[in-house]
């Protein structure tokens, strides 16, 4: 069993749901990515989404984008991120990190060269958005044989041809995208999560996370009740924006710390 499979059944044991936030590797510097990792377990992270910077992040909104601009900016690379994971990993191995990105940079580097990498750094997932799960059906295996969950993502459009494909490829947990549009757009259709999460459970059989749109503790608690985690990202990456470096890892888990709070309320 995976590090994120536990994660999922230790908080299902307990009623709880997984928080799983997302910051962007080496933003706005490569040496404040360890804190910022550290303070949102503080604040109460069940597993981290590590986001892969990349020059042209499609499925990403503009505060996103700004951020792998920084990141890029300031010398961030995939090498770079894993050597901030095992970093990380000196200090905590228990939650698990999940990196979130693009084709470009596992070509690059070669699939199996990637995996093997991220492995040995401490990675426990990849969720790579421009890999659809019927056409990387080899990476998904190399991913799983090595030891690494292969996530996938689906959305309100997705078709049960599609959830067959994940349950398929995927391990670990699905993302679901709450609304048609990029990261930290629109509003959710909370009635359309609530229709939907139940027949993803039921097609693909492992918990479900959702993302997109989340963007405070109310929105957050809602979804808790509904899913099996909450994603949330372009909101943290805001709070770093608007601090100073010394200030941001403290906000960011005072942020988080009020998500947890609300989240927790909900499922007592």
């Amino acid at each position: 069993m995976s590090r994120i499979q536990e994660t999922f059944k230790r908080l299902s044991a307990d009623g709880r749901k997984a928080l799983i936030p997302f910051i962007t590797a080496g933003d706005p510097s490569p040496a404040l990515t360890l804190p910022l990792m550290q303070a949102l377990v503080a604040g109460g992270a069940d597993i981290i989404e590590l986001g892969v910077p990349f020059s042209d992040p499609m499925a990403d909104g503009p505060t996103i984008q700004r951020a792998s601009e920084r990141a890029l900016a300031a010398g961030m690379s995939t090498r770079k991120l894993l050597e901030i994971v095992k970093a990380f990993r000196a200090g905590n191995t228990e939650t698990p990190v999940v990196l979130m990105g693009y084709a470009n940079p596992i070509e690059a580097m070669g699939a199996e060269p990637f995996v093997r990498a991220a492995v040995e750094a401490g990675v426990d997932g990849v969720l790579v958005v421009d890999y659809p799960p019927e056409e990387c059906l080899g990476f998904a295996a190399t991913c799983r044989s090595l030891g690494l969950d292969p996530i996938f993502l689906l959305a309100p459009t997705s078709t049960e041809q599609r959830f067959a494909d994940v349950a398929q490829a995927g391990s670990g947990y699905i993302y679901y995208v709450s609304l048609k549009g990029v990261t930290g757009s629109a509003t959710l259709d909370l009635e359309e999560v609530a229709r939907r999460i139940p027949l993803i459970r039921e097609k693909v059989g492992m918990p479900v996370g959702v993302g997109f749109g989340i963007r405070d503790a109310a929105t957050a608690a809602s979804i808790a009740r509904l899913a099996d985690a909450v994603v949330i990202g372009s909101r943290i990456i805001e709070e770093i924006e608007n601090s100073s470096t010394e200030e941001a890892p403290a906000r960011v888990q005072a942020f988080i710390r009020d998500v947890r709070n609300a989240m927790d309320e909900v499922v007592r």
